[in-house]
Protein backbone atom coordinates (compact mmCIF):
# COMPACT_ATOMS: atom_id res chain seq x y z
CA UNK A 1 0.00 0.00 0.00
CA UNK A 2 1.74 3.33 -0.91
CA UNK A 3 -0.04 6.50 1.41
CA UNK A 4 0.43 10.34 0.74
CA UNK A 5 0.05 12.32 3.39
CA UNK A 6 0.00 16.29 2.55
CA UNK A 7 1.24 18.68 5.61
CA UNK A 8 3.01 17.65 8.47
CA UNK A 9 1.27 18.60 11.50
CA UNK A 10 0.26 16.93 14.30
CA UNK A 11 -2.39 14.96 12.76
CA UNK A 12 -0.66 14.00 9.53
CA UNK A 13 2.53 12.97 11.54
CA UNK A 14 0.20 11.05 14.14
CA UNK A 15 -1.83 8.96 10.98
CA UNK A 16 1.54 8.22 8.93
CA UNK A 17 3.37 7.38 12.33
CA UNK A 18 0.13 4.73 13.30
CA UNK A 19 -0.55 3.35 9.88
CA UNK A 20 3.22 2.66 9.27
CA UNK A 21 3.38 0.69 12.30
CA UNK A 22 0.50 -0.99 11.74
CA UNK A 23 1.39 -2.01 8.64
CA UNK A 24 4.79 -1.92 7.79
CA UNK A 25 5.47 -2.70 4.30
CA UNK A 26 3.02 0.16 3.35
CA UNK A 27 5.08 2.79 1.63
CA UNK A 28 4.00 6.56 3.43
CA UNK A 29 4.97 9.82 2.43
CA UNK A 30 4.37 13.35 4.52
CA UNK A 31 4.72 15.99 1.65
CA UNK A 32 5.36 19.43 3.66
CA UNK A 33 6.15 22.50 2.01
CA UNK A 34 8.07 23.90 5.28
CA UNK A 35 11.39 23.21 6.48
CA UNK A 36 10.88 20.26 9.57
CA UNK A 37 11.12 23.51 12.06
CA UNK A 38 9.27 25.94 10.81
CA UNK A 39 5.95 26.09 12.72
CA UNK A 40 3.05 29.37 12.90
CA UNK A 41 1.45 29.97 16.40
CA UNK A 42 3.08 28.82 20.14
CA UNK A 43 1.54 26.61 22.10
CA UNK A 44 -1.15 23.78 21.98
CA UNK A 45 -3.68 23.20 25.00
CA UNK A 46 -5.30 20.21 25.98
CA UNK A 47 -7.93 19.17 28.74
CA UNK A 48 -6.69 16.33 30.69
CA UNK A 49 -9.69 14.26 30.42
CA UNK A 50 -9.75 14.46 26.74
CA UNK A 51 -6.47 12.42 25.96
CA UNK A 52 -7.74 8.86 26.42
CA UNK A 53 -8.28 7.59 22.92
CA UNK A 54 -4.64 9.24 21.81
CA UNK A 55 -3.10 7.55 24.64
CA UNK A 56 -4.33 4.43 23.60
CA UNK A 57 -2.93 4.51 19.93
CA UNK A 58 0.26 6.29 21.06
CA UNK A 59 1.66 8.06 24.41
CA UNK A 60 3.11 10.52 22.49
CA UNK A 61 0.90 13.29 23.53
CA UNK A 62 0.91 12.59 27.32
CA UNK A 63 5.03 12.09 27.60
CA UNK A 64 5.36 15.21 25.28
CA UNK A 65 2.80 17.09 27.83
CA UNK A 66 4.54 15.27 31.11
CA UNK A 67 8.31 16.02 29.73
CA UNK A 68 8.11 19.51 27.98
CA UNK A 69 4.85 21.10 28.99
CA UNK A 70 2.92 23.08 31.75
CA UNK A 71 0.10 21.81 33.43
CA UNK A 72 -2.60 23.76 35.65
CA UNK A 73 -5.81 23.09 37.54
CA UNK A 74 -7.12 26.79 37.98
CA UNK A 75 -8.67 28.96 35.18
CA UNK A 76 -8.57 32.42 36.05
CA UNK A 77 -10.48 35.46 34.63
CA UNK A 78 -9.56 39.18 34.92
CA UNK A 79 -12.01 42.03 34.87
CA UNK A 80 -12.45 45.02 36.44
CA UNK A 81 -9.14 45.36 38.10
CA UNK A 82 -9.91 41.74 39.73
CA UNK A 83 -8.95 37.72 39.60
CA UNK A 84 -11.58 35.37 39.94
CA UNK A 85 -10.35 31.89 40.12
CA UNK A 86 -11.94 28.15 39.94
CA UNK A 87 -10.04 24.82 40.14
CA UNK A 88 -10.51 21.29 38.85
CA UNK A 89 -10.03 22.22 35.29
CA UNK A 90 -6.96 19.83 34.60
CA UNK A 91 -5.40 21.34 31.69
CA UNK A 92 -1.92 21.23 30.14
CA UNK A 93 -0.07 22.53 27.44
CA UNK A 94 2.99 22.32 25.14
CA UNK A 95 5.07 24.30 22.51
CA UNK A 96 4.06 23.69 19.22
CA UNK A 97 7.19 23.02 17.72
CA UNK A 98 8.25 20.42 20.67
CA UNK A 99 5.19 18.80 19.67
CA UNK A 100 5.97 18.43 16.00
CA UNK A 101 9.81 17.60 16.59
CA UNK A 102 8.55 14.54 19.05
CA UNK A 103 6.03 13.42 16.44
CA UNK A 104 8.30 13.66 13.46
CA UNK A 105 11.31 11.89 15.53
CA UNK A 106 8.24 8.93 15.85
CA UNK A 107 7.27 8.83 12.42
CA UNK A 108 11.03 8.60 11.22
CA UNK A 109 11.28 5.82 13.44
CA UNK A 110 8.53 3.67 12.13
CA UNK A 111 10.36 4.54 8.85
CA UNK A 112 7.58 7.72 7.25
CA UNK A 113 9.00 9.01 4.70
CA UNK A 114 9.14 13.11 4.63
CA UNK A 115 9.66 15.08 2.61
CA UNK A 116 10.11 19.18 3.86
CA UNK A 117 9.85 22.21 1.35
CA UNK A 118 8.09 20.10 -1.10
CA UNK A 119 4.66 21.23 -1.85
CA UNK A 120 2.76 19.61 -4.62
CA UNK A 121 1.71 20.76 -7.45
CA UNK A 122 1.59 18.61 -10.20
CA UNK A 123 -1.21 16.24 -9.33
CA UNK A 124 0.31 13.62 -11.33
CA UNK A 125 2.54 13.15 -8.53
CA UNK A 126 0.01 11.26 -6.53
CA UNK A 127 -1.27 9.38 -9.27
CA UNK A 128 0.44 5.76 -7.88
CA UNK A 129 -0.68 6.62 -4.38
CA UNK A 130 -3.33 4.38 -3.02
CA UNK A 131 -4.42 6.85 -0.58
CA UNK A 132 -4.13 10.27 -0.76
CA UNK A 133 -4.52 12.37 3.15
CA UNK A 134 -5.61 16.15 3.04
CA UNK A 135 -4.06 17.31 6.13
CA UNK A 136 -2.77 20.95 5.16
CA UNK A 137 -4.74 23.10 7.96
CA UNK A 138 -7.47 25.43 8.01
CA UNK A 139 -6.73 26.76 4.69
CA UNK A 140 -6.33 23.61 2.75
CA UNK A 141 -5.82 24.14 -0.68
CA UNK A 142 -6.82 20.75 -1.79
CA UNK A 143 -10.33 21.19 -0.32
CA UNK A 144 -10.32 24.47 -1.75
CA UNK A 145 -9.35 22.65 -5.20
CA UNK A 146 -12.21 20.13 -5.11
CA UNK A 147 -14.81 21.47 -3.16
CA UNK A 148 -17.39 20.70 -5.60
CA UNK A 149 -16.20 16.87 -4.26
CA UNK A 150 -15.57 18.11 -0.39
CA UNK A 151 -18.44 20.75 -0.41
CA UNK A 152 -16.54 23.23 1.84
CA UNK A 153 -18.44 25.90 3.85
CA UNK A 154 -17.27 28.55 6.38
CA UNK A 155 -18.39 30.28 9.00
CA UNK A 156 -16.34 33.55 9.34
CA UNK A 157 -16.75 35.14 12.87
CA UNK A 158 -17.39 39.47 13.66
CA UNK A 159 -14.29 38.98 16.47
CA UNK A 160 -11.08 40.03 15.14
CA UNK A 161 -8.02 37.64 16.82
CA UNK A 162 -4.03 37.84 16.57
CA UNK A 163 -1.92 35.17 18.33
CA UNK A 164 1.23 36.19 20.02
CA UNK A 165 3.52 35.02 22.90
CA UNK A 166 4.53 36.61 25.91
CA UNK A 167 7.93 36.11 28.18
CA UNK A 168 5.72 36.98 31.09
CA UNK A 169 4.51 33.55 33.04
CA UNK A 170 1.10 32.89 33.33
CA UNK A 171 0.06 30.16 36.28
CA UNK A 172 -2.47 28.11 34.64
CA UNK A 173 -5.48 29.43 31.82
CA UNK A 174 -6.03 33.12 32.09
CA UNK A 175 -8.95 35.44 30.70
CA UNK A 176 -7.90 39.30 30.69
CA UNK A 177 -10.56 41.53 29.69
CA UNK A 178 -8.95 45.13 28.88
CA UNK A 179 -11.35 47.76 28.30
CA UNK A 180 -8.69 50.78 26.73
CA UNK A 181 -9.06 54.09 24.95
CA UNK A 182 -10.74 52.73 21.66
CA UNK A 183 -12.69 49.48 23.28
CA UNK A 184 -12.05 45.98 24.97
CA UNK A 185 -10.05 43.96 24.13
CA UNK A 186 -9.30 40.51 25.82
CA UNK A 187 -6.54 37.71 26.08
CA UNK A 188 -6.23 33.93 26.17
CA UNK A 189 -2.94 32.91 27.90
CA UNK A 190 -1.94 29.96 29.18
CA UNK A 191 2.11 28.97 29.92
CA UNK A 192 3.45 26.68 27.36
CA UNK A 193 7.77 26.15 28.40
CA UNK A 194 9.13 27.93 31.39
CA UNK A 195 9.76 31.06 29.53
CA UNK A 196 7.13 31.18 27.18
CA UNK A 197 3.13 32.06 27.50
CA UNK A 198 1.00 31.83 24.57
CA UNK A 199 -0.80 35.29 24.07
CA UNK A 200 -4.08 35.18 21.75
CA UNK A 201 -5.85 39.11 21.98
CA UNK A 202 -9.47 39.21 20.27
CA UNK A 203 -11.49 42.36 19.81
CA UNK A 204 -14.89 43.47 17.79
CA UNK A 205 -14.13 44.60 14.27
CA UNK A 206 -15.32 48.69 15.79
CA UNK A 207 -12.40 48.76 18.33
CA UNK A 208 -10.06 47.26 15.84
CA UNK A 209 -10.54 49.77 13.40
CA UNK A 210 -10.43 52.74 16.02
CA UNK A 211 -7.35 51.85 17.23
CA UNK A 212 -6.04 51.41 13.60
CA UNK A 213 -4.85 48.32 13.46
CA UNK A 214 -5.99 47.44 10.17
CA UNK A 215 -3.24 48.80 8.40
CA UNK A 216 -1.38 45.73 7.99
CA UNK A 217 -1.02 44.05 4.76
CA UNK A 218 -2.95 40.64 5.12
CA UNK A 219 -1.87 39.95 1.66
CA UNK A 220 2.10 39.93 3.06
CA UNK A 221 3.75 36.37 2.53
CA UNK A 222 3.45 34.21 5.69
CA UNK A 223 6.37 34.92 8.31
CA UNK A 224 6.25 38.77 9.31
CA UNK A 225 4.47 39.97 11.97
CA UNK A 226 2.16 42.90 12.71
CA UNK A 227 4.30 45.24 14.30
CA UNK A 228 2.30 48.06 15.05
CA UNK A 229 -0.33 45.89 16.97
CA UNK A 230 2.46 44.41 18.87
CA UNK A 231 3.30 48.05 20.02
CA UNK A 232 -0.43 48.69 20.89
CA UNK A 233 -0.94 45.82 22.76
CA UNK A 234 2.19 45.74 24.75
CA UNK A 235 1.28 49.26 25.96
CA UNK A 236 -2.63 48.66 26.19
CA UNK A 237 -1.93 45.48 28.80
CA UNK A 238 1.42 46.05 29.95
CA UNK A 239 0.31 46.35 33.59
CA UNK A 240 -1.19 42.85 33.31
CA UNK A 241 1.96 41.13 31.42
CA UNK A 242 4.12 43.21 34.13
CA UNK A 243 5.82 45.34 31.38
CA UNK A 244 7.24 42.10 29.30
CA UNK A 245 7.44 42.09 25.56
CA UNK A 246 4.80 39.84 23.59
CA UNK A 247 6.17 38.25 21.13
CA UNK A 248 5.79 37.59 17.54
CA UNK A 249 5.37 34.79 15.04
CA UNK A 250 3.33 35.32 11.38
CA UNK A 251 1.47 37.35 14.06
CA UNK A 252 -1.66 39.22 12.45
CA UNK A 253 -5.30 39.95 12.75
CA UNK A 254 -7.74 37.10 11.43
CA UNK A 255 -11.04 35.82 11.61
CA UNK A 256 -12.24 32.57 12.67
CA UNK A 257 -13.92 30.60 10.13
CA UNK A 258 -15.86 27.06 11.82
CA UNK A 259 -15.28 25.29 8.82
CA UNK A 260 -17.42 21.97 7.58
CA UNK A 261 -17.24 19.61 4.70
CA UNK A 262 -20.20 18.47 3.09
CA UNK A 263 -17.86 14.55 2.37
CA UNK A 264 -14.93 14.04 3.69
CA UNK A 265 -13.95 11.56 0.92
CA UNK A 266 -13.60 11.70 -2.62
CA UNK A 267 -12.91 8.61 -4.28
CA UNK A 268 -9.31 7.51 -2.46
CA UNK A 269 -8.96 11.04 -1.13
CA UNK A 270 -9.84 11.96 2.22
CA UNK A 271 -9.82 15.17 4.75
CA UNK A 272 -8.23 15.05 8.31
CA UNK A 273 -8.29 17.49 11.15
CA UNK A 274 -8.20 21.33 10.52
CA UNK A 275 -8.74 20.94 6.10
CA UNK A 276 -12.41 18.47 7.23
CA UNK A 277 -13.29 21.05 10.49
CA UNK A 278 -12.18 23.79 12.72
CA UNK A 279 -13.81 24.71 16.12
CA UNK A 280 -13.07 27.50 17.74
CA UNK A 281 -9.69 27.98 19.75
CA UNK A 282 -11.61 28.81 22.88
CA UNK A 283 -12.27 25.52 23.27
CA UNK A 284 -8.97 24.13 22.82
CA UNK A 285 -9.96 21.04 20.53
CA UNK A 286 -8.06 21.47 16.98
CA UNK A 287 -5.22 19.41 17.53
CA UNK A 288 -6.71 17.04 19.65
CA UNK A 289 -9.36 16.17 17.37
CA UNK A 290 -6.88 16.07 14.27
CA UNK A 291 -4.70 13.47 16.28
CA UNK A 292 -7.87 11.51 17.06
CA UNK A 293 -8.84 11.56 13.63
CA UNK A 294 -5.73 10.41 12.28
CA UNK A 295 -6.75 7.78 14.98
CA UNK A 296 -9.77 7.00 13.29
CA UNK A 297 -8.62 6.82 10.03
CA UNK A 298 -5.59 4.27 11.00
CA UNK A 299 -8.06 1.85 12.47
CA UNK A 300 -10.49 1.69 9.69
CA UNK A 301 -7.84 1.44 7.09
CA UNK A 302 -6.85 -1.51 9.36
CA UNK A 303 -10.62 -2.92 9.32
CA UNK A 304 -10.96 -3.11 5.66
CA UNK A 305 -7.12 -3.17 4.40
CA UNK A 306 -8.85 -4.65 1.33
CA UNK A 307 -10.68 -1.69 0.40
CA UNK A 308 -9.53 2.01 1.14
CA UNK A 309 -13.14 3.65 -0.07
CA UNK A 310 -14.91 1.12 2.54
CA UNK A 311 -12.06 2.68 5.13
CA UNK A 312 -12.77 5.91 4.54
CA UNK A 313 -16.51 5.59 4.47
CA UNK A 314 -15.78 4.00 8.10
CA UNK A 315 -13.54 6.57 9.05
CA UNK A 316 -16.62 9.75 8.50
CA UNK A 317 -19.19 7.58 9.63
CA UNK A 318 -17.81 7.08 13.30
CA UNK A 319 -15.78 10.61 13.42
CA UNK A 320 -18.16 12.82 11.97
CA UNK A 321 -20.58 12.81 14.93
CA UNK A 322 -17.93 13.49 17.38
CA UNK A 323 -16.70 16.13 15.67
CA UNK A 324 -20.22 17.67 15.14
CA UNK A 325 -20.46 17.76 18.76
CA UNK A 326 -17.66 19.30 19.62
CA UNK A 327 -18.37 22.15 16.83
CA UNK A 328 -21.55 22.69 17.85
CA UNK A 329 -20.94 22.93 22.13
CA UNK A 330 -18.28 25.15 20.70
CA UNK A 331 -20.83 27.06 19.06
CA UNK A 332 -21.88 29.16 22.49
CA UNK A 333 -17.94 30.07 23.14
CA UNK A 334 -17.56 31.81 20.11
CA UNK A 335 -20.79 33.97 20.28
CA UNK A 336 -19.54 34.67 23.64
CA UNK A 337 -16.45 36.55 22.45
CA UNK A 338 -18.35 37.76 19.68
CA UNK A 339 -20.08 39.65 22.12
CA UNK A 340 -17.60 39.96 25.41
CA UNK A 341 -17.25 43.94 24.75
CA UNK A 342 -20.76 44.33 25.79
CA UNK A 343 -20.47 41.86 28.91
CA UNK A 344 -17.40 43.66 29.89
CA UNK A 345 -19.28 47.25 30.10
CA UNK A 346 -22.55 45.78 31.68
CA UNK A 347 -21.70 43.00 33.84
CA UNK A 348 -19.98 45.48 36.15
CA UNK A 349 -19.58 42.76 39.45
CA UNK A 350 -16.61 40.83 38.83
CA UNK A 351 -17.89 37.55 40.32
CA UNK A 352 -20.88 37.62 37.93
CA UNK A 353 -19.10 38.33 35.11
CA UNK A 354 -16.71 35.61 35.68
CA UNK A 355 -19.94 33.00 36.35
CA UNK A 356 -21.28 34.33 32.94
CA UNK A 357 -18.08 33.70 31.26
CA UNK A 358 -17.53 30.38 32.79
CA UNK A 359 -21.03 29.15 32.14
CA UNK A 360 -21.13 30.16 28.65
CA UNK A 361 -20.69 26.30 28.16
CA UNK A 362 -20.70 24.55 31.79
CA UNK A 363 -23.70 24.71 33.82
CA UNK A 364 -23.17 25.43 37.55
CA UNK A 365 -23.62 22.48 38.69
CA UNK A 366 -20.30 20.98 36.73
CA UNK A 367 -18.27 23.91 37.76
CA UNK A 368 -19.21 23.16 41.34
CA UNK A 369 -18.32 19.39 40.92
CA UNK A 370 -15.22 20.74 39.54
CA UNK A 371 -14.46 23.27 42.39
CA UNK A 372 -17.62 22.97 45.05
CA UNK A 373 -15.86 26.09 46.49
CA UNK A 374 -16.34 28.40 43.75
CA UNK A 375 -19.79 27.42 43.23
CA UNK A 376 -20.36 28.25 46.97
CA UNK A 377 -18.50 31.81 46.39
CA UNK A 378 -20.79 32.15 43.54
CA UNK A 379 -24.30 31.30 45.88
CA UNK A 380 -22.93 33.32 48.48
CA UNK A 381 -22.30 36.84 46.50
CA UNK A 382 -25.80 36.15 45.43
CA UNK A 383 -27.38 35.00 48.88
CA UNK A 384 -25.13 38.55 49.68
CA UNK A 385 -27.37 40.66 47.40
CA UNK A 386 -30.80 38.68 47.34
CA UNK A 387 -30.83 36.78 50.53
CA UNK A 388 -32.34 33.89 49.09
CA UNK A 389 -31.36 31.58 46.37
CA UNK A 390 -31.29 32.49 42.59
CA UNK A 391 -34.39 30.71 42.03
CA UNK A 392 -36.59 31.45 45.04
CA UNK A 393 -35.79 35.05 44.51
CA UNK A 394 -38.72 37.73 44.52
CA UNK A 395 -38.71 39.69 40.91
CA UNK A 396 -39.27 42.93 40.87
CA UNK A 397 -39.33 45.23 37.43
CA UNK A 398 -41.53 48.33 37.06
CA UNK A 399 -44.63 47.50 38.11
CA UNK A 400 -44.65 43.91 37.99
CA UNK A 401 -44.36 42.05 40.98
CA UNK A 402 -43.68 38.10 40.73
CA UNK A 403 -42.62 35.64 44.26
CA UNK A 404 -39.66 33.67 42.32
CA UNK A 405 -37.55 33.57 38.95
CA UNK A 406 -39.57 30.62 38.15
CA UNK A 407 -42.75 30.35 35.97
CA UNK A 408 -44.85 28.46 33.34
CA UNK A 409 -45.74 30.39 30.10
CA UNK A 410 -49.02 30.29 28.27
CA UNK A 411 -50.03 32.05 24.66
CA UNK A 412 -51.71 34.44 26.81
CA UNK A 413 -50.47 34.48 30.62
CA UNK A 414 -46.81 33.79 31.82
CA UNK A 415 -47.96 32.76 35.18
CA UNK A 416 -45.47 32.80 39.27
CA UNK A 417 -45.51 30.08 41.26
CA UNK A 418 -48.44 31.76 43.36
CA UNK A 419 -50.58 31.88 40.57
CA UNK A 420 -49.52 35.43 39.35
CA UNK A 421 -50.19 36.34 35.69
CA UNK A 422 -48.97 38.71 33.68
CA UNK A 423 -50.80 38.93 30.25
CA UNK A 424 -48.69 38.54 27.11
CA UNK A 425 -48.97 39.45 23.22
CA UNK A 426 -47.23 38.37 20.31
CA UNK A 427 -44.97 40.92 18.88
CA UNK A 428 -47.37 41.76 16.09
CA UNK A 429 -50.30 42.50 18.56
CA UNK A 430 -48.34 44.95 21.30
CA UNK A 431 -51.26 46.61 23.81
CA UNK A 432 -50.17 48.58 26.74
CA UNK A 433 -49.02 46.95 30.13
CA UNK A 434 -48.66 43.51 28.50
CA UNK A 435 -45.41 41.57 28.10
CA UNK A 436 -44.14 40.92 24.63
CA UNK A 437 -43.48 37.49 22.68
CA UNK A 438 -40.60 37.13 20.76
CA UNK A 439 -39.66 33.78 18.98
CA UNK A 440 -36.68 33.05 18.80
CA UNK A 441 -35.04 31.87 15.27
CA UNK A 442 -33.64 28.57 14.86
CA UNK A 443 -30.24 29.80 13.42
CA UNK A 444 -28.84 32.83 14.31
CA UNK A 445 -29.27 34.11 10.45
CA UNK A 446 -32.49 34.99 12.19
CA UNK A 447 -31.32 36.75 14.86
CA UNK A 448 -31.44 40.74 13.09
CA UNK A 449 -35.14 40.18 13.10
CA UNK A 450 -35.67 39.51 16.51
CA UNK A 451 -32.94 41.66 18.42
CA UNK A 452 -34.88 44.73 15.94
CA UNK A 453 -38.47 43.46 18.16
CA UNK A 454 -36.67 43.31 20.96
CA UNK A 455 -36.01 47.28 20.08
CA UNK A 456 -39.26 48.05 18.77
CA UNK A 457 -40.56 46.45 22.16
CA UNK A 458 -38.44 48.45 24.37
CA UNK A 459 -38.87 51.79 22.64
CA UNK A 460 -42.65 50.92 23.72
CA UNK A 461 -42.70 51.05 27.20
CA UNK A 462 -43.75 47.26 27.06
CA UNK A 463 -42.77 45.45 30.85
CA UNK A 464 -41.66 42.26 29.75
CA UNK A 465 -39.94 40.27 26.80
CA UNK A 466 -40.65 36.13 26.93
CA UNK A 467 -37.99 34.89 24.65
CA UNK A 468 -39.55 31.65 23.38
CA UNK A 469 -39.07 29.06 20.73
CA UNK A 470 -35.57 28.65 18.07
CA UNK A 471 -32.41 27.39 20.36
CA UNK A 472 -31.20 27.44 23.93
CA UNK A 473 -28.33 30.03 22.41
CA UNK A 474 -30.60 32.12 20.28
CA UNK A 475 -33.29 32.15 22.86
CA UNK A 476 -30.19 33.21 25.24
CA UNK A 477 -28.90 35.87 23.09
CA UNK A 478 -32.29 37.84 22.81
CA UNK A 479 -32.90 37.72 26.35
CA UNK A 480 -29.47 39.41 26.38
CA UNK A 481 -30.19 41.90 24.51
CA UNK A 482 -32.90 42.87 25.99
CA UNK A 483 -31.24 42.97 29.92
CA UNK A 484 -28.06 44.63 28.61
CA UNK A 485 -28.89 46.42 25.66
CA UNK A 486 -32.17 47.90 26.55
CA UNK A 487 -32.56 47.71 30.34
CA UNK A 488 -35.65 45.46 29.16
CA UNK A 489 -36.57 42.11 31.62
CA UNK A 490 -36.40 39.21 30.38
CA UNK A 491 -38.35 36.07 30.62
CA UNK A 492 -36.78 32.96 28.63
CA UNK A 493 -38.95 29.69 27.70
CA UNK A 494 -37.74 26.47 27.48
CA UNK A 495 -37.31 22.85 28.61
CA UNK A 496 -34.68 23.21 31.86
CA UNK A 497 -33.76 21.71 34.44
CA UNK A 498 -33.07 23.82 38.09
CA UNK A 499 -29.54 23.96 37.15
CA UNK A 500 -29.54 25.55 34.01
CA UNK A 501 -32.26 27.62 35.58
CA UNK A 502 -30.32 29.00 38.03
CA UNK A 503 -27.48 29.16 35.92
CA UNK A 504 -29.40 31.57 33.32
CA UNK A 505 -30.02 33.69 36.23
CA UNK A 506 -27.12 33.90 38.71
CA UNK A 507 -25.11 34.38 35.44
CA UNK A 508 -27.51 37.65 34.53
CA UNK A 509 -28.52 36.07 30.93
CA UNK A 510 -32.24 36.00 32.33
CA UNK A 511 -34.34 37.47 35.27
CA UNK A 512 -37.36 34.74 34.81
CA UNK A 513 -37.01 31.11 33.86
CA UNK A 514 -39.95 28.25 32.81
CA UNK A 515 -41.43 26.24 30.72
CA UNK A 516 -44.93 25.73 29.13
CA UNK A 517 -48.22 24.85 29.84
Amino acid sequence: MKVACIGAGPGGLFFATLLKRSRPDAEVVVFERNRPDDTFGFGVVFSDATLDAIDAADPVLSEALEKHGRHWDDIEVRVHGARERVGGMGMAAVVRKTLLSLLQDRARAEGVQMRFQHEVRDLAELDDFDLVVVCDGANSRFRTLFADDFGPTAEVASAKFIWFGTTYMFDGLTFVHQDGPHGVFAAHAYPISDSLSTFIVETDADSWAAAGLDAFDPSTPPGPSDEKTKGYLEALFREQIDGHPLVGNNSRWANFATRRARSWRRGTWVLLGDAAHTAHFSVGSGTKMAMEDAVGLAEALGETSHSVPEALEIYEQRRRPKVEKIQNSARPSLSWWEHFGRYVRTLDDPTQFAFHFLTRSIPRGKLAVRDAAYGDRVDGWWRQNHETPPLETPFRGGLLRLPSRRVTAGDELLTGTDGTAVPMVPFSAQSSGAGVWIDAPETEEGLPLALDQVRETAESGAPLVGVRGGTALTRVLIAEEARLGHGLPAAVIGAYDDDTATTLVLSGRADLVGGTE
